[in-house]
C-alpha cells in the first residue's frame, strides 16, 4: 500500500469512528486515542480535567512509543475494521 493509499484509508477509519454514536469500551478508546495521536504526529499532552484519565492516556502513548507513524495508521485502521466487524 502506498503512503497516499494508507492516508486515505486512515482518514476513512477516523470518519467511521467520528460518525459512530454508541459508546466505545474504555480500552478501545484508549487504543484508538494512542494510535490516532501517533498516526497524526500529535504529541500534545493529554488534556482531560481528570488526572487519572491523563495518566491512562499517557500510559497508552508510552506503550506504543516504538511504533512508526505508518504502523500506527495501519493499526488504527485494523482496530476500526475489527471493531465494526465483531461488534454486536
Amino acid at each position: 500500500m502506498t503512503s497516499e493509499e494508507l492516508e486515505i484509508e486512515f482518514n476513512e477509519a477516523v470518519e467511521r469512528i467520528n460518525a459512530h454514536n454508541e459508546p466505545f469500551p474504555a480500552d478501545m478508546l484508549l487504543r484508538l486515542y494512542a494510535y490516532y495521536k501517533k498516526a497524526s504526529n500529535n504529541y500534545d499532552r493529554p488534556s482531560s480535567g481528570k488526572p487519572i484519565i491523563n495518566a491512562f492516556k499517557t500510559n497508552a502513548l508510552f506503550q506504543i512509543q516504538d511504533v512508526s507513524q505508518d504502523e500506527a495508521k495501519q493499526i488504527y485502521i485494523d482496530l476500526v475494521n475489527n471493531y465494526f466487524l465483531y461488534r454486536k
